[in-house]
């Protein structure tokens, strides 16, 4: 049928992608060991997950990070991510094979 697609079965996986503690893009996963940049009302503001959350929620967040940083609390719970090369958070590259 002309302007259909077929589909034949075939392999599909889903493999991790690393995301580099220096990562230049700018979504939220790129920051797991740089939270300092979520503070930066740009950064958030690249990230189209932030225009789901109404503002309160997003100056509330942005309280808790600032003083989670502040007393030391964050790196006390999540400072390994500071050493930590890379993450291998959401990012999935899916292949599928004839």
């Amino acid at each position: 049928m002309a302007g259909s697609a077929h589909c034949s079965a075939g392999q599909t996986r889903a493999d991790p992608v690393a995301i580099p503690f220096d990562c230049r893009d700018g979504f939220n996963e790129a920051y797991y060991g740089r939270p300092e940049r979520l503070l930066e009302a740009g950064a958030r503001a690249a990230n189209s997950a932030w225009s789901f959350v109404g503002e309160p929620v997003r100056a509330g967040y942005v309280a808790d990070l600032q003083r989670a940083l502040e007393d030391g609390s964050w790196d006390t719970r999540h400072g390994a991510l500071r050493r930590q090369a890379a993450f291998d958070g959401s990012l999935r590259l899916i292949i599928a094979e004839p």
